[in-house]
């Protein structure tokens, strides 16, 4: 059974589910950056995944990585799957801009932390949602 790793589901709110992972915004407005969770149970690296799911799991990153290039137009996107700290594998998607406060050094443990207001909350989880409509399953529909 899938359980999110607490470290995760406090530091970023639920978008959405596709067919392999869980989608979550990681809850800094400093820099659009969603994960991705697979729905496996006990998977630390990309390579624990079967054939099938690595190939899904690639294809869903690209619906997020295309959908933050058409919403936030960044200057770069950065996508990882780092895991020092959280084991549960999770791939970053980090919208960067060149005037972003720690361009151009990665964002972990460097980035302040500022959340999102209740607005920009949701405008962004609609724009997401939206262009996502025919991929993700959510509770906004």
């Amino acid at each position: 059974m899938f359980e999110l790793d607490a470290v995760l589901e406090r530091d970023s709110v639920w978008v959405g589910d596709f067919p392999l992972c869980q989608l979550r915004l990681i809850n800094n407005r400093k820099a659009p950056w969603f994960i991705l969770v697979p729905k496996c149970e006990e998977v630390e690296e990309i390579h624990h995944l079967d054939q099938e799911e690595r190939v899904q799991l690639m294809a869903e990153s690209c619906l997020v990585a295309e959908t933050m290039q058409d919403i936030f137009s960044p200057d770069k996107l950065n996508v990882a799957a780092i895991g020092n700290k959280v084991r549960q594998l999770h791939l970053h998607h980090v919208a960067r801009f060149e005037s972003d406060e720690c361009w151009p050094e990665p964002v972990w443990g460097k980035m302040t932390q500022e959340v999102y207001s209740e607005e920009e909350l949701a405008s962004i989880l609609q724009r997401v949602t939206g262009l996502l409509a025919d991929d993700l399953v959510t509770a906004y529909k």
